[in-house]
């Protein structure tokens, strides 16, 4: 599809295990620092006592007094999806009361699995199956669920009380909608907000991701999926696209990019930090049973999004893979580039960025597109951190640990999910 109006950024946001704010994660990411630590919990194996965590922030800050008493229903994932939405939106300097309130628009991907599902039960049930062999006791779960259980739990659990929460602060009424996904969400609802910006339909959106990866439900389910690593070398063991990964630490975080159209942007002196210039979203269906990984998924999303935005992969300044550190899904991803690129060739760098701050769901997805508009802006391709080497098969790839100096002016950000769903952005930088 060819463009119509131009969607820029005008502003972004990020809250992560590497900082909080754009700027520290970016100064995170230059030092070659992760957000991952160890933290102590008793009776869990070692692997999942590794995670990354923000730090010195419980609460949303700045918050309307009309909506104070609200926030006592936003669960951990929105509180940091709250700021990084208000960084994104105070920091473009834009005058919203001059916006129609039917133009805003607000996308939010939760993907937060912090209380959805049975998390707030968590207590009560381990009271309840202290003694496995004689299964559940119910009388002791009703007295601890009386006792252990928060009364508001209920609407804790509701995954778009976020999107609630943002579009009344800041009065976002026009097209929206609110995903509760896996990745790639975050990157859909960063689509779906600049399409609306596209045809017309708004003039100013702001796509949010949020997630919360790091509680026990949410880890003991993605242990049993085989897909977090085993650890055995610290927090350096979140290892994407090495040849000795074996899987991803996970996160928390909250990620925003304020878009607007690129006339309207340009005509209040806006400071443009990027435009868009393409997307591509692709399903395969996997064959068979269990969680296979499509072999031509990310290849066909890449392709859409740089005929989208006519733009030759050559001329790419770097791709970004989800990069999400298992066997298969790296190796899928790894395969695509080389067949676009007729072979493991080196000419367009590859770089992956959770290991600087644990896989965070939908936040990444967003987060990659932030650090990448401020790697472009600033000429660099990123360093895969924890990375020595890759896949014989894939050796002549141009994957490094270092920082390096970036030719172009484009980037490729690529999240790809479970169920063989994958999403490309083709972004240009405006600020160098």
């Amino acid at each position: 599809m060819s463009l119509q109006r131009g969607v820029v950024v005008t502003g972004m946001g990020l809250v992560t295990p590497l900082g909080n704010g754009v700027e520290a994660n970016w100064k995170g990411l230059l030092a070659g620092r992760t957000g991952i630590e160890r933290h102590e919990r008793a009776g869990q194996p070692e692997y999942l006592q590794l995670f990354g965590k923000v730090k010195g922030l419980e609460r949303p800050n700045g918050v309307p007094a009309n909506m104070a008493g609200q926030v006592r229903f936003l669960n951990r994932g929105s509180v940091l999806g709250f700021e990084a939405a208000k960084e994104a939106v105070e920091g473009s300097n834009i005058d919203m009361p001059a916006i129609p309130r039917e133009r805003r628009s607000l996308f939010l991907a939760s993907g937060d699995l912090t209380k959805v599902g049975y998390e707030f039960m968590h207590p009560a049930l381990k009271d309840a199956i202290k003694h496995a062999e004689k299964g559940t006791d119910f009388s002791v779960l009703n007295k601890s669920a009386m006792d252990k259980v928060n009364p508001f739990f209920l609407l804790e659990s509701i995954s778009n009380n976020l999107f609630s929460f943002l579009s009344a602060v800041f009065e976002f009424m026009g097209p929206n909608t609110s995903l509760a996904s896996l990745s790639p969400c975050g990157a859909l609802a960063l689509e779906l907000a600049c399409r609306k910006i596209r045809t017309g339909e708004a003039d100013v959106a702001l796509a949010v991701g949020c997630g919360c990866w790091i509680t026990e439900i949410p880890m003991y389910e993605m242990d049993g999926l085989g897909i977090l690593s085993k650890c055995r070398h610290g927090p350096a063991s979140f290892r994407p696209l090495d040849r000795a990964r074996d899987g991803f630490i996970p996160g928390e975080g909250g990620a925003a990019i304020l878009f607007e159209d690129s006339e309207r942007a340009k005509a209040r002196g806006a400071r443009i930090l990027a435009e868009i210039k393409g997307f591509g979203n692709c399903i395969e269906v996997p064959q068979g049973k269990g969680l296979s990984v499509p072999e031509q998924i990310s290849k066909n999303s890449i392709n859409t999004a740089l005929e989208d935005g006519a733009v030759d992969w050559p001329d790419l300044a770097f791709i970004c893979p989800h990069g999400s550190g298992t066997r298969k899904g790296d190796r899928s991803e790894l395969n695509s580039i080389a067949q676009i690129m007729g072979g493991p060739k080196d000419e367009v760098p590859v770089c992956a960025l959770k290991a600087y701050t644990g896989h965070m769901g939908a936040a990444s997805d967003i987060c990659e597109v932030i650090l990448g508009v401020k790697a472009i802006n600033e000429g660099i391709v990123p360093g895969t951190l924890n990375f020595t080497r890759t896949e014989a098969a894939f050796e002549g790839m141009g994957i490094s640990a270092l920082n390096r100096e970036a030719r172009g002016r484009s980037f490729l950000s690529v999240s790809y999910g479970i169920i063989g769903q994958c999403s490309s952005v083709l972004v240009e930088g405006r600020a160098r």
